[in-house]
């Protein structure tokens, strides 16, 4: 058994890290947590000796790092192929990486309005036209693969994926900024924030008391 160490920034603040943790955490596949922190501009104390990029996550391999979120899911679904996480239907597959990528790269006014913030509570906050645009298609992504593929659960594609670890902090994101969804959408992001590995990131979120100003555009200390 390969000995796995995944290093991560605060709980409350790195949507990039939560996916892989959370992919790992609920797979019940072993591994050790190193947790960072970020400075107040959002850099992450004490990285250069784990990441190539100075950037959290990192996925330690038997002293060998893979940084990035999707490529860390890429890599874990690859080394546990009894666990299932990617979709076993090849059309379903290829629309899971497709919307992976998806949120991967893209929805940078999201990001920048609804910036993750698990233990606060901003109802009013972030609906710029860029986010709202977002929200809708992020809705759309949702409805459509629950409608063509997750008749077998309550995820996206049936079975929990790398694509729902993917999409672990958006639903987070909704709850915080209190964003209204379809109904499909919403019952999906209910069931991801009920998975019991979500339900330990926040509770540590939550416990946290770091305050990183760039990642606090609505509060003061």
């Amino acid at each position: 058994m390969p000995i796995l160490q995944l290093v991560i920034g605060n709980k409350n603040y790195s949507s990039w890290s939560l996916r892989p943790w959370v992919l790992l955490a609920h797979a019940g596949i072993p591994f050790e947590e190193v947790q960072l922190k970020f400075s107040d501009d959002a850099t992450v104390i004490g990285v250069e000796r784990w990441s190539p990029t100075r950037k959290v996550p990192v996925l330690w391999i038997d002293e060998q790092p893979v940084w990035d979120s999707l490529a860390i899911c890429e890599t874990v679904a690859e080394m546990f192929p009894e666990k299932r996480l990617w979709p076993a239907q090849a059309t379903a597959r290829r629309v899971a990486r497709s919307v992976s990528a998806e949120m991967h790269s893209g929805f940078a006014d999201l990001r920048k309005a609804m910036p993750l913030n698990i233990r606060s509570s901003h109802p009013d906050k972030g609906r710029t036209p860029g986010a709202m645009r977002d929200i809708e298609r992020i809705a759309s992504i949702w409805e459509s693969c629950r409608g063509r593929f997750g008749a077998g659960g309550e995820f996206l594609f049936g079975a929990f994926s790398c694509a729902d670890a993917m999409f672990a902090p958006v639903t987070l994101r909704f709850a915080t900024y209190a964003v209204a969804l379809p109904p499909i959408a919403q019952r999906y992001a209910e069931a991801m924030r009920a998975l019991p590995a979500m339900q330990k990131w926040c509770a540590a979120a939550r416990a946290e008391t770091d305050f990183v100003a760039a990642d606090e555009p609505y509060a003061t200390r």
